[in-house]
């Protein structure tokens, strides 16, 4: 989509594997549970789709979804264009399905 939401996604993944700590780091099991801290740690992203699976916009919500306060929600469309002109409704809906409240105001980088 020509954003830069990526290296958002790149950025949180690599804050989360540097947060893991193993129970036993000279074990060769120690990796194990990796995968589920990273999943629990980085925040969700998603695309929003047309039927044809065209990509509208993609979000980053907080990490499970759950509203943490000064978490700093993205919202974009292609090219880092502002997607609430042809999308509120259905990033109404995503708001809705997390319990969170996605209106343009408060998400970046239209709420500067």
């Amino acid at each position: 989509m020509n954003h830069n939401v990526e290296k958002y996604f790149r950025n949180e993944r690599e804050k989360a594997l540097q947060s893991w700590r193993p129970e036993r780091p000279n074990a060769i099991e120690r990796d194990i549970g990796l995968e589920a801290h990273v999943r629990r740690e980085m925040p969700v992203f998603l695309t929003l789709r047309d039927r044809e699976g065209n990509a509208l916009a993609t979000a980053m919500l907080p990490p499970g979804g759950k509203d943490r306060g000064r978490f700093r929600i993205i919202i974009v469309a292609a090219s880092n264009a502002d997607p609430y002109p042809e999308q509120e409704a259905a990033i109404a809906a995503l708001g809705a399905h997390f319990g969170l409240t996605l209106d343009r105001h408060r998400c970046f980088p239209y709420g500067r």
